[in-house]
């Protein structure tokens, strides 16, 4: 695979709940412009502690601790920087949780909110908008002739879907999934999966996954994280079929973990 230009990068990132202990320690990784990276580990590894300082939700909890820096570009902007508005960061980064989480709303404005929330009014931009978004999740030719019915309708899979293009709305520079598919059946999955796909095509992503075979199948670039350390990080076929680290190969061999 040829090397594609950086969409984001961490640089010596450490981050605990307090100042006095680190979840993750001095992590470098690459985030590459329209690629899947995902994140593997054991559980508590720091994966998605790691993927939640991409979009400073670590700021609703208080006291936190952020040490490095983790650059968006091609505007080389620190995200972590204390002058940057985590609200800001939060348009340019978007993320879809575990669990589908609908708004209690229908459909149409659970993918216009984000929109509204900007300030945008412009009837007709809102609707293309709308359209756009569920046609690039998959999901428009199954919620076009319903489209303000409520969301709380759907299907598990479904409802995810429509959380991703409610995400995709405000056109993030990056969208970081948290184990996207954990809570869905194996059809549902299968429709994720194929559709992070397309979606590269478009936005860059970052995901946390406890399924190997699911890394392997859609992620072009794997990192394996231990007791949060970043271990190793390469294309996902060489860390799946020749990684570098003993560790790594443990975890992946089924060996711990």
């Amino acid at each position: 695979m040829v090397e594609k230009s950086k969409k984001a990068e961490v640089l010596n990132l450490s981050f605990g709940y307090s100042p006095a202990v680190k979840v993750i320690r001095s992590i470098n990784l690459p985030i590459y412009q329209n690629t899947v990276t995902a994140l593997i580990g054991p559980s508590g590894c720091g994966k998605s502690t790691l993927l939640r300082c991409f979009n400073r939700m670590h700021d609703l909890y208080g006291q936190v601790k952020y040490e490095g820096e983790i650059k968006l570009y091609p505007e080389s902007v620190n995200i972590l920087s204390s002058t940057v508005d985590p609200i800001e960061v939060r348009m340019k980064v978007g993320m879809v949780f575990q669990k589908p989480n609908p708004f209690p709303k229908s459909i149409f404005e659970n993918i216009a909110y984000g929109l509204r929330v900007r300030g945008i009014k412009k009837r007709s931009y809102i609707d293309d908008k709308v359209e756009d978004s569920l046609k690039k999740a998959g999901l428009w030719d199954e919620v076009s002739s319903r489209l303000h019915t409520s969301a709380a309708a759907l299907s598990g899979g479904q409802q995810q879907r429509l959380c991703i293009a409610r995400a995709l709305a405000t056109e993030p520079d990056l969208l970081l999934l948290d184990e996207p598919t954990s809570a869905l059946d194996p059809i549902s999955t299968a429709h994720i999966e194929e559709l992070l796909a397309e979606l590269k095509k478009s936005v860059t992503i970052l995901m946390v996954t406890h399924n190997l075979h699911q890394a392997a199948r859609t992620a072009d670039y794997t990192a394996f994280m231990y007791l949060g350390d970043l271990i190793e990080f390469g294309e996902s076929d060489q860390i799946f079929t020749n990684p570098k680290e003993q560790r790594t190969e443990n975890y992946i061999t089924g060996r711990f973990g």
